[in-house]
């Protein structure tokens, strides 16, 4: 059943990632903490993810910018790895409470960067591109902040959707590999992220389909409702995980106590 609703959520998730240029993580991450844990999900979702943006970089091959994308990843892949190493050093729920207060605090920074109607260099995006990459590395998914850089750049439909998929798949090769050199990519999780990633590069064909006919209205919308909804859920688990290190803590104090009295 985990296999089977990771393979619907991943197809949905992969088409909404078509049509807007992120979302796939947003959707997918819930199910993968709850199914397999927050610790293996982030490497799953590494896999997962680089399979699905190399989706929409093949199926908007012809309209990346090249040049753009490159800049990002200059400063993006070495702060991606310090990002991972991060990750790998801290307790799970902390990953859970991270992971649902960023998906939350995004809206409003979308929203901000919209309402201030930024343009940036490419300078600006080879400078932007660390802090993104580092936080990539911790919290699986930066494109809602990605695409409104690359927006700002002054990227637009396919160009944004394929150039935003490049700069990501490089940031996740480097995660890998960093996951990889921490021997945290045994087999079975390799499988996990195999048959994730499958599904979003299904979903990324599917939503070349539509991707034109989305207003820049129902884009945000959409957008901010994935955030809050996926935050919600993560920072829910998070506080299971937590109620259930207490309760189990002190079942282990009264049994202490019981044995010495």
């Amino acid at each position: 059943m985990d296999y089977a609703l990771v393979l619907l959520v991943g197809l949905f998730g992969g088409t909404l990632g078509g049509i807007v240029g992120t979302g796939s993580s947003i959707v997918l991450m819930p199910v993968l903490v709850g199914a397999w844990g927050p610790v293996e999900a982030v490497p799953v979702m590494a896999i997962a993810a680089f399979m699905g943006n190399f989706g929409r970089v093949v199926a908007w091959r012809r309209e990346v910018d090249w040049r753009i994308a490159g800049a990002f990843c200059l400063t993006a892949l070495p702060a991606a790895v310090l990002g991972v190493r991060t990750l790998l050093t801290v307790p799970a729920s902390w990953v859970e409470v991270a992971l649902g207060f960023f998906f939350l605090a995004m809206v409003p920074a979308r929203r901000w960067l919209k309402h201030r109607g930024l343009r940036v260099s490419w300078v600006g995006v080879m400078l932007i591109g660390a802090p993104l990459g580092f936080l990539t590395g911790i919290v699986v998914s930066t494109g809602p902040l990605k695409v409104p850089l690359f927006t700002a750049y002054g990227l637009e439909r396919g160009g944004l959707l394929g150039t935003e998929a490049l700069a990501s798949l490089a940031v996740y090769a480097t995660k890998l590999f960093t996951f990889a050199s921490m021997d945290a990519l045994p087999a079975a999780v390799v499988l996990k992220g195999l048959i994730a990633g499958a599904a979003l590069m299904c979903g990324a064909f599917l939503g070349k389909h539509v991707v034109l006919r989305l207003s820049p209205h129902a884009f945000g919308v959409i957008v901010d409702a994935l955030m809050v909804v996926s935050g919600l859920v993560l920072l829910a688990l998070a506080y299971q995980d937590l109620a259930f290190v207490s309760v189990f803590g002190a079942a282990a104090d009264l049994a202490a106590a019981l044995a010495f009295s």
